[in-house]
C-alpha cells in the first residue's frame, strides 16, 4: 500500500509535490522546518542548528508537561538539521556535544515528567553521536570530547555517551579514559562528584569486561557493599567469563534474602548451567517454580529435567497447591493456564472468603475466565468481591463497574442450582442493600439501567 501511494505521488510530478509541500509549510511549523532543511546548504543547516541552540538559551518561555512531546519533536528536528548539514564526523561530534551541553537550558525551561525530552538525549542524540564517532578516525579526540562533557552531569543525561563508549572506541582508548577518570576521582574533594567519576569508571569497566576493576571501583565508591552491589559485581564477573568468582559473590547474599531475589536467581541459573551443575540447577528451578507458579517457570524446569516429566510435575504441583490454605491469585491463574479448570474452580471455592475485590486487575480476568468456562458459582463469588470492594469504598466513579458486576450476578444466578454453603443471590443482594442501601446514586442507576 505504501509503495502504491509513493508511486502515485511520484506520478504527480515534482512541481505538484513542491507546491503541496510549500502550502503545508504555511500551516505546519514542522513542515516549514523540513522545507528549510531540504533547501539549505550543509553550511546553512549548521548555522540553523547553532541559531536554534542559541535561541533556546535566550528563550524565556516555559514548556509544561502537555507541550513536552511537541518540544521533544522540535529538538529532534534540530538534530535532523545537524545530520543533514554535517558530513565531517569530528565536526558532527563536536556539535552533538554542544547539544548535550545545552541540557541545563533545555531541562530548566520545561516539565519533562513524561520523559519525552530526556529520551531525545538518550536515543536520538546518542545514536547520532555514535554514527559520527564510528566514522571518525581520531578516537583520542572523541574520548576527550566525551570526558570534557562528563566533568559534570547535573541532569544525569551526559553519561549516556559513556555508557555506549564500547560501541565506538577501542579498548586502549577506553583504558586511557579510565585512567583520567580515576585521576579526577582521586583529586576530587566533593563526595558526590567523586562518586560521579567512579560510576563512569564502573560503566567503562563493564564494557571492556574488566570485572576486577569494576569490583574495586564499586568498593571505592560505596565502601560497605549491599546485596545490589554483590549482584552487580557477580554479573560483571559472569559477563567476563569468570563463572566461579561470580558464584562466590552471590554466595555473600543471605540465602533467605528477598531483595533482588529474581536478579540473583537468574544469575545463579546461568552460573549452574555454565558449571554443568544439573543438581543445583534443578533445585533452583524447582524452588523458583514453587515460589511463583507460572507456565514460564514450569517450562524452564522442564527444559532441564525433561519434557517427558510434564504430567508428573503438574500432578504433584496441583496436589500441593490444593493442599495449601492461602489464596494466591497467581496459583489460580496457573491452574487455568495448564488446563486444570476443575482444580482452579475447587481452589477458588475453598478460599472464597479470602477474595479481595481491591485486586480488581487480576480478579476481573479470573471472573471472566470462570464465566467463560461455565463455572458460574466461582465466577459469581469473584464478582461479589469486586462489587463489595466498590461499595465499601464508596468510590462513585467506579459505580458503573459495580452496576455491571451486579447485573452480571443477576444473570449468573439463573444458572446456579447448587450454592453449596454460600448465600444464594437473593440473600446476598439483601445483605448489600442492608449495608449499602443509602448509596442512592448507585441503586438509582442500577434500577434505571435494568
Amino acid at each position: 500500500m505504501d509503495n502504491n501511494r509513493k508511486q502515485i505521488l511520484l506520478d504527480l510530478g515534482a512541481e505538484t509535490l513542491a507546491d503541496a509541500l510549500l502550502e503545508l509549510a504555511v500551516h505546519c511549523d514542522a513542515a516549514g522546518d523540513l522545507v528549510e532543511r531540504l533547501i539549505a546548504t550543509p553550511q546553512e543547516n549548521v548555522q540553523r542548528l547553532k541559531k536554534k541552540l542559541s535561541g533556546l538559551k535566550q528563550s524565556g518561555r516555559f514548556i509544561d508537561w502537555r507541550e513536552a512531546a511537541g518540544f521533544a519533536r522540535e529538538l529532534e528536528m534540530l538534530l535532523q538539521d545537524l545530520k543533514a548539514g554535517v558530513d565531517d564526523p569530528l565536526t558532527g561530534i563536536e556539535l552533538v556535544a554542544a547539544f548535550y551541553e545545552a541540557d541545563s537550558t533545555i531541562f530548566e525551561m520545561c516539565d519533562d515528567s513524561s520523559g519525552n525530552i530526556g529520551d531525545v538525549f538518550r536515543y536520538d542524540a546518542k545514536e547520532l553521536f555514535v554514527d559520527y564517532a564510528l566514522r571518525c578516525l581520531d578516537k583520542e579526540k572523541i574520548a576527550d570530547v566525551v570526558l570534557t562533557l562528563n566533568r559534570r552531569d547535573d541532569y544525569g543525561i551526559r553519561d549516556t555517551l559513556i555508557d555506549c563508549a564500547g560501541e565506538y572506541l577501542p579498548q586502549p582508548v577506553i583504558r586511557s579514559m579510565i585512567a583520567e577518570l580515576q585521576k579526577r576521582a582521586d583529586d576530587e574533594k566533593d563526595e558526590y562528584r567523586k562518586r560521579h567519576h567512579l560510576l563512569l569508571i564502573e560503566s567503562l569497566a563493564r564494557q571492556i569486561r574488566d570485572a576486577k576493576l569494576f569490583e574495586e571501583t564499586r568498593i571505592a565508591s560505596w565502601g560497605e557493599l549491599s546485596t545490589a552491589a554483590f549482584i552487580d559485581i557477580a554479573r560483571v564477573y559472569l559477563e567476563s567469563g569468570d563463572v566461579e568468582t561470580a558464584h562466590s559473590w552471590l554466595k555473600k547474599i543471605p540465602e533467605d534474602g528477598t531483595f533482588q531475589a529474581y536478579e540473583r536467581d537468574k544469575l545463579l541459573e546461568e552460573i549452574y548451567q555454565k558449571q554443568g551443575n544439573h543438581e543445583k540447577l534443578t533445585e533452583l528451578l524447582y524452588q523458583n517454580f514453587r515460589s511463583h507458579h507460572s507456565s514460564d517457570a514450569l517450562q524452564a524446569l522442564l527444559d532441564v529435567i525433561g519434557n517427558d516429566r510434564r504430567e508428573e510435575v503438574i500432578r504433584d504441583e496441583v496436589a500441593l497447591i490444593l493442599e495449601g490454605n492461602a489464596l494466591w491469585v497467581s496459583d489460580a491463574e496457573f491452574l487455568i493456564a495448564i488446563g486444570k479448570i476443575d482444580a482452579a474452580e475447587e481452589y477458588l471455592l475453598k478460599r472464597a472468603g479470602q477474595l479481595d475485590g481491591n485486586l480488581y486487575g487480576s480478579l476481573l480476568t479470573l471472573a471472566e475466565t470462570m464465566e467463560a468456562e461455565s463455572r458460574h458459582l466461582a465466577a459469581s463469588l469473584i464478582f461479589r468481591s469486586l462489587l463489595i470492594s466498590i461499595l465499601e469504598r464508596g468510590y462513585t466513579k467506579a459505580y458503573p463497574h459495580g452496576i455491571r458486576y451486579l447485573k452480571k450476578l443477576d444473570k449468573l444466578s439463573v444458572n446456579i442450582a447448587d450454592w453449596r454453603n454460600f448465600d444464594d443471590h437473593e440473600a446476598f443482594k439483601k445483605q448489600i442493600i442492608q449495608a449499602h442501601g443509602r448509596k442512592r446514586s448507585f441503586w438509582s442507576k442500577y434500577k434505571g439501567e435494568k
